[in-house]
């Protein structure tokens, strides 16, 4: 689907442990600032217990769950919106990404250096914010400069509310206010969504703890809480060493029994996962038959014929109908025959807003 998260922080914060647990790829994870340098790229796996819950049912030759896709960026200094480090680096990547997680260290080890000798993450989100504001700032004053005689002349209505929006939006930035955290009308951003603000994107700001502190939390994890109180923003707790620890475990039994020994029902990866995933605005619909059992990834709001695109486009051009089963009422009659003979199987139109968990299967032409 072309949407991805971007994982960023300052350097050795965590990040490239999470995604190197998060992909099992080979993304360097080093006691020294700036050992990613090109963002690593991985797709995800969306662990989702619906998905198994229908292949048992269904008993299909194969099961196929949907992914995300995960990016993760080089650590990030002050002075990036001026070119500092690999701040330009930084920015364009992040700039290419559709939601932000921003990991902060969270914990206390003198064996893991800290770029700036000191541990406050509530201090490192403010580098960060005000490096991504400041290129925000730079980016918006250069519009307006472009519009300002166009909206200013009285003539076209479009280049003079996009005037308004820029003003109101220059003078926020200035206050250390993230665009996102902006009370905007959806369609005054649409009319600027070419300028890929990067304080407009969602963010998850993860707390990277200690063991010890990965139920409950600790004084760090209080300081970004009351931080972050009056942001547009979620909040997710995770300890990178434990996420380690158990992506080296060979088996799913293994895992579970360290889950359970920490007093943990679900990995943080997991969460982070799913965070994620709903970060982006995104839901699940599945299709189900004897070949396979699949969940397909689709933006919230979609209706059925787009739904139908995702999974070939000649589905979408040829649409006629969507038969669709709630996945409640297959999982209580136990298969496609005995929803229809319930009359739980619906035929919904080109109008028809796919729901989540909805189990789908598209008549077309």
């Amino acid at each position: 689907m072309g949407l991805r998260c971007g994982i960023v922080g300052l350097p050795n914060v965590g990040k490239s442990t999470l995604f190197n647990c998060l992909t099992n790829g080979k993304a360097q994870a080093a006691n020294f600032p700036f050992c990613t340098i090109e963002p690593n790229i991985g797709m995800i796996n969306v662990p989702d217990d619906r998905l198994i819950k229908l292949a048992e049912l269904v008993k299909p030759e194969k099961i196929v769950p949907t992914t995300i896709e995960i990016v993760d960026i080089a650590g990030l200094v002050k002075g990036a919106s001026k070119g500092e480090g690999l701040g330009n680096k930084f920015l364009a990547n992040i700039r290419e990404t559709n939601a932000i997680i921003h990991i902060l260290r969270c914990f206390d080890d003198t064996n893991v250096t800290h770029v700036n000798g000191k541990i406050d993450p509530v201090y490192d989100k403010n580098i960060v914010d005000i490096e991504l504001q400041l290129k925000d700032l730079e980016t918006v004053t250069t519009r307006i400069q472009k519009v300002e005689k166009q909206a200013t002349s009285g003539g076209d209505k479009t280049a003079k509310k996009v005037y308004e929006i820029l003003l109101k939006i220059r003078e926020n930035l200035e206050k250390g206010i993230s665009v996102r955290n902006i009370d905007i009308e959806p369609e005054n951003i649409e009319l600027i969504s070419d300028l890929h603000l990067l304080t407009l994107k969602p963010v998850l700001y993860v707390c990277n703890v200690d063991e010890k502190s990965v139920i409950s939390g600790n004084k760090y994890v209080e300081n970004i809480k009351e931080s972050i109180k009056n942001e547009n923003a979620q909040l997710l707790i995770i300890a990178a060493k434990i996420e380690a620890e158990i992506a080296e475990l060979e088996s799913f039994e293994e895992r579970k029994m360290f889950l359970e020994d920490i007093g943990l029902e679900e990995s943080g990866l997991s969460k982070l996962i799913k965070a994620s995933y709903r970060l982006l605005n995104l839901e699940t619909f599945f299709t189900a038959g004897p070949k396979e059992v699949r969940a397909w990834t689709y933006v919230k709001g979609t209706k059925a014929p787009q739904a139908a695109g995702i999974i070939h486009s000649d589905f979408e051009k040829g649409f006629i109908k969507a038969e669709v089963i709630k996945y409640d009422d297959f999982i209580k009659y136990g298969s496609e025959v005995a929803c229809k003979e319930a009359g739980k199987l619906f035929i919904e139109g080109k109008e028809y807003v796919v729901q989540d968990g909805d189990i789908m299967h598209f008549r077309f032409n």
